[in-house]
């Protein structure tokens, strides 16, 4: 991978290592945003309203824990894919089920969108603190501190 020019002192190595990771984070954030919304769209049932909330809630923290992981890669000097088509051939998260349309059937769907998520963050957490960037471990702990009152 080639880097843009930064002033960031980080030796390319872990520079390299910091930007697959976030790639990574940031995919699957984007994923999460997507699942979020499909289910706003298309929940329905008594708990109609809590839910439509509730998942946007959710679509916005999405939103910002994948800036997060763009705008750090970035800094590092890599380069944010973000793009629709990468998001989907590189995403370790399942499809969206098209089926379900109660409540429970969509916050389950969610839910495990979100397991698999702060599961992948907690692997970074760990890997981050391996290869020495500490600036990226205290950014992906940020986004599971955020992420784990919401569960």
């Amino acid at each position: 991978m080639a880097f843009y020019p930064t002033r960031n002192t980080l030796p390319e190595d872990i520079r390299l290592q910091a930007v697959d990771l976030l790639g990574k984070g940031l995919i699957t954030a984007i994923d999460v945003q997507r699942h979020a919304k499909q289910a706003h769209w298309n929940v329905h049932g008594p708990n109609f309203i809590g839910l439509h909330l509730l998942f946007d809630e959710v679509h916005g923290a999405a939103l910002a824990w994948a800036d997060l992981c763009a705008e750090r890669l970035v800094a590092l000097g890599g380069t944010a894919d973000g793009r629709v088509e990468h998001v989907a051939k590189q995403t370790p998260l399942n499809p969206y089920p098209l089926q379900v349309k109660s409540g429970t059937e969509h916050v389950f769907a969610l839910a495990a969108a979100l397991a698999a998520f702060g599961e992948q963050v907690r692997g970074a957490i760990k890997a981050s603190a391996n290869f020495d960037d500490a600036t990226t471990s205290d950014l992906v702990g940020s986004i599971y501190r955020n992420f784990a009152w919401r569960r």
